[in-house]
């Protein structure tokens, strides 16, 4: 991977990373599933009109918004509401790396490198002494039901991967603004199940200047700039070699919700994402010595 790619590649778990913080502020004005609609709905609205539907199947389009909107961020911001912290959610949302790299092992026969294997353990270790200090403590910041949550939001993220992987070259932003258009419809159901229709009246009409600047960083930074980039990367590069980058997000997540929500930072957690940070540093020697063998 060029080094342009691999800045462009860290700015986006930068984005990803602090965005949790961002997430915490909406969905204390908006219910999560509003929240989420609201995301969706501002990153295909008005684009959809000025920007052409990209050369790729409407099942994928359609697979990909449900995918990312229901699967991914429905789940993620229902399980943020009261069952996990946000520099925990941001870690826990990286084991999508490890069901993407398996999906790529499965279903495109990508092959994985015994120093990869090495990388990813060490990253899985720093995942499970977070589990270890915080999973079933009276005191835990994390729920069983919001473990279970999360890593079913980084399932759909991974399986969304393989199904970008696998639909070739073509317009990425066109492809977030038309994807994003599948999600509204699932999640606007999820939103009228879950809230009565004066709840959400009263939060939209309620919601102030900072929970509306949220739901534009969400469509804008975070939806439509980083998941156009990063799809554009998977196209670019094996998914074994993006998809690892994504453990940069949880420093940056639990750097920021520390510095700006005063979330505790205790020595495992660091020592945690120093675990993280090794093995994200072996997997690019693992990468380098792929690359050079080749």
């Amino acid at each position: 991977m060029p080094l342009s790619h691999l800045l462009l590649a860290v700015l986006i778990t930068f984005i990803w990373g602090t965005n949790f913080v961002v997430i915490k502020v909406g969905i204390g004005a908006f219910p999560p599933f509003l929240f989420a609609t609201l995301r969706f709905l501002a990153s295909t609205l008005p684009w959809v009109f000025f920007i052409r539907r990209p050369t790729v199947p409407w099942r994928t389009l359609a697979t990909v918004g449900v995918l990312l909107g229901a699967g991914q961020f429905g789940l993620l911001f229902f399980a943020m509401r009261a069952d996990i912290t946000p520099g925990l959610a941001s870690l826990l949302m990286q084991s999508q790396v490890f069901f993407t790299i398996v999906l790529a092992m499965i279903i495109r026969r990508e092959s994985i490198r015994p120093l990869q294997v090495m990388a990813l353990l060490l990253a899985l270790i720093g995942i499970t002494l977070i589990g270890w200090h915080t999973l079933g403590r009276p005191d835990a910041a994390i729920t069983g039901r919001g473990f279970v949550l999360v890593l079913g939001a980084a399932l759909s993220w991974a399986v969304a991967n393989m199904v970008v992987k696998a639909a070739g070259q073509f317009n990425m932003l066109a492809f977030m603004v038309w994807c994003s258009l599948f999600a509204v419809v699932p999640l606007a159901l999820l939103t009228v199940w879950a809230d009565s229709l004066p709840v959400l009246w009263s939060a939209v009409r309620e919601a102030g200047a900072a929970a509306w600047v949220a739901v534009v960083w969400q469509a804008v930074g975070n939806t439509l700039i980083g998941f156009g980039v990063w799809n554009w990367l998977l196209l670019r590069h094996p998914a074994t070699a993006v998809a690892p980058l994504s453990l940069l997000v949880p420093v940056f997540g639990m750097s920021a919700a520390a510095l700006v929500l005063g979330e505790s930072l205790p020595a495992w957690k660091v020592v945690a994402a120093g675990l993280i940070i090794a093995g994200l540093s072996l997997n690019f020697v693992a990468a380098g010595a792929a690359r050079r063998a080749g």
